[in-house]
């Protein structure tokens, strides 16, 4: 009897099956940390407050418990200035103003200073008139940029600002009816009315005065070109409670205590007169 046929099954080889998603999980953390290296390296070459808003977002990303950020970010104009973080908005400012070619020529006609109500910003006058038209309230060109610069980055916080004029001592002699103080008065409207069509809020500003030359720059040279200035102030906003409302009409404590000892006084002296306060 002949021998059953041997039948031989074989199996051809081909995929080996499904292995599982394990491949996207790998895939999906290496473009996680890809983007992570990308965000790193874009906060590294990125203005300091920005960065400030950023580290601000992962550490709260609601953003109720700290405000920070600024409108260039998309967290909204929160970025308060107070006496521990003044340095920062005064380190923007030079850098915005130090990036345009045109306004670096004007470094020695841009102070900005620290002081009990917050940072001074001084726009200085020369002798042929640099930000207005010499003996007018009319703002130059170059006035116009650097204060659109100004408002544009100002307009980004929520603390108040007060604009004060300022002339020398030359007495202004063209009008009978109109002096330093009506000047000094109109030169700090101007620079309001330009800077809040410039991206100021139309609620920021609270005070607009004019000193005339009761106040100036150079004491020793009344005829400093230099006491011909607009003065921008950023008030603080301040963590106390006992701080929150800035100093009187925007002056500083040492002024607000001379005002105190006048009052202790048998019979108090006269305000100077002509302080010209708008709104």
């Amino acid at each position: 009897m002949p021998a059953p046929p041997i039948i031989v099954i074989k199996k051809k080889g081909g995929h080996g099956g499904h292995h599982g998603g394990a491949w996207k999980v790998a895939y999906a953390d290496f473009v996680t940390a890809m983007m992570a290296l990308f965000i790193v390296l874009w906060l590294m070459n990125s203005s300091k407050q920005l960065q400030v808003a950023v580290g601000g977002y992962f550490k709260d990303p609601t953003g109720t418990s700290k405000k920070v950020g600024t409108n260039q970010s998309g967290a909204g104009d929160n970025f308060q200035v107070t006496k521990q973080n003044l340095g920062q908005l005064k380190e923007q400012l030079l850098k915005s103003i130090h990036s345009i070619n045109d306004l670096e020529k004007l470094r020695k006609n841009i102070e900005m200073t620290v002081t009990a109500e917050g940072l001074r910003i001084e726009l200085l006058e020369s002798k042929s008139g640099t930000f207005f038209t010499s003996g007018s309230s009319d703002v130059n060109q170059t006035g116009k940029e650097m204060l659109g610069l100004l408002a544009q980055e100002l307009g980004q916080v929520p603390n108040r600002i007060s604009v004060e004029g300022h002339t020398d001592a030359t007495p202004y002699g063209e009008r009978a009816n109109y002096s330093n103080w009506e000047l000094s008065s109109d030169r700090a409207n101007a620079a309001r009315r330009l800077m809040q069509q410039s991206g100021l809020r139309a609620n920021q500003v609270s005070q607009v005065r004019g000193f005339a030359d009761q106040r100036l720059r150079n004491a020793k040279d009344p005829l400093d070109p230099s006491n011909r200035r607009i003065s921008i102030i950023v008030q603080y906003i301040t963590r106390d409670a006992d701080e929150d409302e800035p100093a009187e009409s925007g002056r500083d404590s040492g002024e607000a205590s001379q005002e105190q000892a006048g009052k202790d006084k048998s019979k108090s002296e006269p305000k100077a007169a002509g302080e010209t306060t708008k709104k």
